[in-house]
């Protein structure tokens, strides 16, 4: 029996068995607590990193763990329903479409996947195998960042003209010269499932570094064979409030606009500024929606009260008819510029139905409580979420302006870039549909 006959028919008292893929991290602190508090059981886990077990070997000692999730898969599959993906970027495609074809329920960190194609794979699973999806931008689930959505659908700034979304990231090692050298693998690591598909890199530690490892366990993410950046950590989350506000497909340009390329280097740049240009449809006219990181901001908007500099992350909006601003955080509640039309507004109408909870949609779609494309965060709106995202961390890779055609989903003016499309699997880790 798949895992999703067996949420047709289990009720809402019955235990659902998740796996875990990645128990350090999100997974300790988020997910499986959360997943503990709905009652859910565990009869098996795995992190490449077998001192990272903890989380799960303390809560469930019966339980197996394994350093790679190919035989976790292998020798568990009929033990469980449901699997959360809390690894690397370059690791979420496989452990979740392998989970998808086996019929089960699976959760993924953002960004959902590592390249293009990998998001086009996964939104067809999705309609394919008809299992509850979810991917893991929690924010997504918050009254406050649906507030933004009610003022933008609503009407209170007219048609949106451009919007400006800025973060802090990156926090990590990236953008600098790399440590060179090779060093013992220590006897906790699966060094080879870590790197999984990815090019095959020596083990090296960085003790200099504060976030440990050259790779392992965070600095991963600012290295192209790994990670997505900046924009991979926190587009999902700080790009979320628009791109749901707007429903806008693809761009159908993007470009790097103030820093080098990284042409063929394997990190990202330290700072950058990323345009994204989107058609007019239909009634929705054309808009523009910029990406800052590394510092980078928008302008202060004038009509902010005050004159402190902007915080260190955040989303302004202009439309044809006002402004509005998020401080601190683009996921906080927006207040309308100035502070007076904030006051004369008034509070939007609900434009969106408030959540029980991100983690709380997908276990209710898993046990069958609710349709198994209840979650807000499915793969059919992550997945070209994502892809968005993706499509911005190429064009800080190649430079220059890039035009994308979504139907396609090539790029017209660029050999270079659609190169990037997707990519080469290491052997034993290029897993596809059935």
């Amino acid at each position: 029996m798949t895992a999703s006959s067996y949420a047709r028919i289990m009720g809402s008292n019955a235990r659902l068995n998740v796996a875990y893929i990645g128990v350090g991290g999100i997974a300790g602190s988020q997910h499986i607590p959360k997943m503990e508090e709905f009652g859910c059981g565990c009869p098996c886990y795995c992190d490449a990193d077998s001192n990272r077990w903890g989380n799960a070997a303390d809560r469930w000692p019966d339980a197996i763990g394994y350093t790679d999730y190919r035989d976790m898969y292998d020798n568990h599959h009929k033990e469980f329903d449901a699997v959360m993906v809390g690894t690397p970027d370059h690791h979420h495609y496989p452990a979740t479409i392998i989970a998808m074809m086996l019929g089960k329920h699976v959760y993924t960190q953002k960004p959902l996947t590592h390249t293009v194609w990998e998001c086009r794979q996964l939104e067809a699973a999705m309609k394919k195998y008809k299992v509850a999806t979810q991917m893991g931008n929690q924010g997504h689930a918050l009254d406050k960042l649906r507030v933004t959505i009610d003022y933008i659908r609503g009407g209170a700034i007219g048609d949106l003209k451009e919007a400006h979304v800025w973060t802090d990231r990156p926090i990590w090692r990236q953008g600098q010269p790399r440590v060179e050298g090779s060093e013992a693998i220590p006897t906790n690591m699966n060094w080879d499932a870590w790197i999984g598909p990815a090019p095959l890199r020596p083990y090296r530690h960085n003790p200099a570094d504060d976030w440990g490892g050259l790779y392992h366990p965070f600095n991963w993410r600012g290295f192209w064979d790994f990670g997505c950046g900046g924009m991979g950590d926190m587009a999902c989350h700080n790009l979320d409030p628009i791109y749901w506000a707007m429903l806008p497909g693809q761009p159908v340009s993007m470009e790097l606009v103030d820093s080098e390329a990284i042409n063929g280097a394997d990190q990202y740049q330290s700072e950058g500024t990323v345009r994204y240009h989107f058609a007019a449809d239909g009634d929705r006219p054309a808009f523009d929606m910029y990406w800052y990181e590394g510092g980078r901001k928008p302008e202060r908007p004038a009509e902010l009260a005050g004159d402190e500099p902007l915080p260190n992350q955040g989303g302004y909006y202009i439309g044809t008819r006002g402004k509005m601003i998020a401080l601190g955080d683009s996921r906080e509640a927006p207040i309308l510029l100035p502070q007076s039309a904030h006051e004369a507004y008034g509070t939007p109408r609900q434009q969106i139905e408030r959540s029980e909870g991100h983690h709380k949609e997908w276990f209710l779609a898993c046990t069958g409580q609710k349709p198994y494309d209840y979650p807000k965060s499915n793969f059919a709106y992550a997945a070209p979420f994502t892809e968005m995202i993706l499509l911005g961390c190429i064009a800080q890779q190649v430079g220059g302006k890039l035009y994308y055609d979504a139907n396609s989903g090539q790029f017209t003016n660029s050999d270079l870039a659609n190169s990037f499309i997707t990519k080469k699997y290491r052997r034993g880790w290029d897993f596809r549909m059935s």
